[in-house]
């Protein structure tokens, strides 16, 4: 059985970006809770030289957005990068899922061998489709959505595995 660059893809994101929008919101229902400002956890880090939180689901859904449109040919939505709290994070998440949810399977399918060339200060990466979304789109997701979760389990807030998963 083969699975298709559609399905390796366009629902995974989704799956997993309705996983961090519920960390998200039990984060902001956290700071209520314990009388903490959101601001604290929005901006919270692992470690100093690391990004926000703010940034880290910024890029996430970047990197879904981007992934979509590399693969499909297309161009992702622009977003500001301007979210300062829980209820902008949440609506960019779903500003995301909406988007990845356009796609059908006939615009990704078929790019495995597509030349994918990822332009940056740092130089140029090339890929094909199929390796740029083993090796490049999936693991840059799921390291910030990773990193969104830990920082806001190092912070307190009671999410476990299962959120992270989400439902099946």
């Amino acid at each position: 059985m083969t699975i298709s660059m559609y399905e390796a893809s366009i629902p995974v994101f989704i799956h997993s970006l309705t996983s961090l929008k519920a960390i998200l919101e039990k984060g902001a229902a956290h700071a209520e809770a314990k009388k903490i400002d959101p601001a604290v956890l929005v901006q919270g880090r692992l470690f100093p030289d690391m990004f926000p939180l703010s940034r880290q689901v910024q890029i996430a859904t970047d990197a879904a957005k981007g992934a979509a449109a590399r693969l499909s040919g297309t161009e992702p939505p622009k977003f500001e990068d301007n979210e300062t709290t829980f209820p902008e994070l949440i609506a960019r998440v779903q500003r995301t899922i909406d988007y990845l949810k356009g796609f059908k399977a006939s615009q990704i399918d078929g790019s495995e061998a597509k030349d994918i060339v990822l332009k940056s200060p740092r130089g140029d990466r090339q890929f094909t489709g199929l390796v740029f979304l083993r090796h490049w789109a999936m693991a840059n997701f799921f390291f910030h959505t990773t990193t969104t979760y830990n920082i806001l389990r190092s912070a307190g807030v009671e999410v476990g595995k299962q959120d992270f998963l989400g439902a099946p």
